[in-house]
């Protein structure tokens, strides 16, 4: 991006043979770098801290279940709409007063969500909040693949690491301790702190340049138009789509009509004009390409696991969202210990090679799950969590590494956007899935179960006869009520074993997603190797 200090080769391979020295990074710029990360930490963790705290602010604030999902789908959906906006905008305004202006608003409306009256009033504060947040994303791994020598990259690309990854497995973990113990209002108010430390260090490192707001007429806005129409209702269609029975739902079908055309409409303006808003011919790039999709199926895996685990361990086993949190805990802390030795493991590897080992573990840690029985709860599910913990940790450093090797400056704020946002579009694809695929999968177990729960077989009128005769113990004296009562916990145990299969039937789902994305990263060039007409 001409705003920023080219590097010599942004995101340049690092296992290529030995090169001269690499220049020496000032202390101003690890500071941006570290501010930026920062910012982009706080940004995915509010997404998750709130999520898990949802029921309690929809209580707080008189919202029903199915629009209290608004506080959440209002965020989201601001969110991927201004990531791929990012690039250009800030070329448009100056890094420096675009990150601090939106890192500002950010926090001002985060205590703003805490004092929220009604759910209009969150929904509206959640959706510009989104605006702000979105924009810590993609500048933050903007910054790292301009400002680091390509030497210093793996290290600024692990920090990166920390808010992809690590950050949506700790959110539960902050956002239900908080909410048990302190309440709803400080899921919000956690980020003030750390956000007057980003702002400070963002104010003290940011070189100052001149606004270029001439962009602004020259802007490609067809395409900005078309995007945020299609993206607004694709995310939508996603979050909604299993609430609303999908295309039983005349919204659902004109939204997902409204996406189509939208987003075929920005391919093809993308693709034409003079100065596109994202230069979509980088995903011609074999690296680039192959790295947007084993990123797509890492973020529907990474959103996906942590979005089905909860779900679990609520339903089944009836916890609380601090047990649960206590529970992803072990996906999270292990990779605040890992995640800050991979830039070692890429000096010493082939980086295709940790990300083939970070993949093969994440996915095996979803194939332990595929077995799930009545009785699995916080112990069974520990060392799934802490294989998945070090998988996770292995994988996006590296594969942001390789993806982006070879962009040029004026190419990073396009690979950014990109990288970032099929992310977060993966992360979306993933829990409809799992949502729809909960649903049906459940349905489908119990009318198998149900077949083998007939009055004619001599185990159910055993197992009839004895919860009869449990709640006669337990002075319930008339014989037609208890025996309404045998009938209903039956169903409800054959329903709680059809959801146990039908969990077990998502993991294998995620696991699977990841094996593709491992067929992925078998194409991808050592970034040594990528030549320069796909390089340059």
């Amino acid at each position: 991006m001409s705003t920023l200090q080219p590097t010599v080769n942004a995101a340049a391979g690092f296992s290529a043979p030995a090169a001269p020295a690499a220049p020496a990074v000032s202390a101003k710029t690890w500071i941006a770098v570290i501010g930026a990360t920062l910012g982009a930490f706080m940004a995915v963790l509010n997404i998750q801290i709130v999520n898990a705290s949802l029921a309690d602010i929809q209580g707080a604030i008189g919202a029903g279940i199915d629009d209290g999902g608004w506080i959440s789908t209002s965020y989201l959906i601001a969110e991927i709409v201004v990531i791929p906006l990012s690039g250009w905008l800030a070329q448009v305004f100056s890094i420096r007063i675009y990150l601090l202006t939106n890192a500002t608003l950010f926090l001002l409306l985060s205590a703003a969500c805490a004092l929220a009256q009604d759910l209009p009033q969150m929904i509206v504060l959640r959706a510009v909040q989104g605006f702000t947040g979105g924009v810590l994303i993609p500048m933050a791994f903007t910054l790292i693949i301009t400002l680091l020598p390509r030497g210093k990259q793996p290290v600024g690309l692990a920090l990166f690491a920390l808010s992809a990854t690590f950050a949506p497995a700790i959110g539960p973990t902050i956002g239900g301790y908080l909410t048990e113990n302190l309440g709803w209002e400080y899921i919000f108010y956690v980020n003030l702190v750390p956000g007057a430390v980003m702002i400070g260090m963002l104010w003290y490192a940011l070189e100052a340049k001149p606004m270029k707001l001439s962009l602004l007429r020259e802007g490609d806005w067809a395409g900005i138009v078309t995007m945020a129409i299609g993206l607004s209702a694709l995310q939508t269609v996603l979050e909604e789509g299993n609430k609303d029975d999908w295309f039983g739902s005349p919204f659902i079908v004109k939204l997902s009509v409204i996406a189509a055309v939208a987003l075929t409409a920005f391919l093809i303006i993308e693709l034409t004009v003079k100065k596109p808003l994202l230069n979509l011919r980088l995903l011609v790039r074999r690296n680039f390409g192959f790295g947007m999709l084993a990123n797509f199926l890492l973020g529907i895996a990474l959103y996906g696991s942590v979005f089905i685990l909860p779900q679990y361990l609520s339903r089944i086993q009836g916890y609380n969202a601090e047990q649960i949190g206590m529970v992803l805990a072990w996906t999270g802390l292990p990779q605040l210990v890992l995640i800050p030795l991979v830039p070692r493991l890429m000096q010493k590897f082939d980086a295709r090679l940790v990300i083939g080992v970070g993949f093969v573990l994440f996915a095996a840690s979803n194939f332990l799950n595929v077995y799930m029985t009545n009785d699995y709860a916080a112990d069974q599910l520990l060392w799934p969590n802490v294989v998945r913990a070090i998988g996770q940790a292995l994988v996006m450093a590296p594969l942001s590494a390789v993806a982006t090797a070879g962009i040029e400056p004026e190419n990073a704020g396009s690979a950014s956007g990109l990288f970032n946002m099929m992310r977060n579009l993966g992360g979306a694809v993933g829990i409809a899935l799992l949502q729809t695929v909960l649903t049906k999968r459940e349905q489908y177990h119990s009318n198998v179960l149900m077949q083998s729960v007939s009055a004619f077989e001599q185990a159910t009128r055993t197992r009839l006869e004895q919860l009869t005769q449990y709640f006669v113990n337990h002075g319930v004296l008339d014989r037609a009520d208890t025996a309404h009562r045998a009938y209903v916990a039956i169903g409800h145990t054959v329903q709680k074993q059809a959801y146990i299969l039908a969990f077990s039937d998502t993991f294998y789902l995620l696991g699977m997603a990841l094996i593709v994305a491992l067929t992925a990263v078998l194409f991808l060039k050592k970034p040594g190797q990528t030549s320069a007409g796909g390089a340059h």
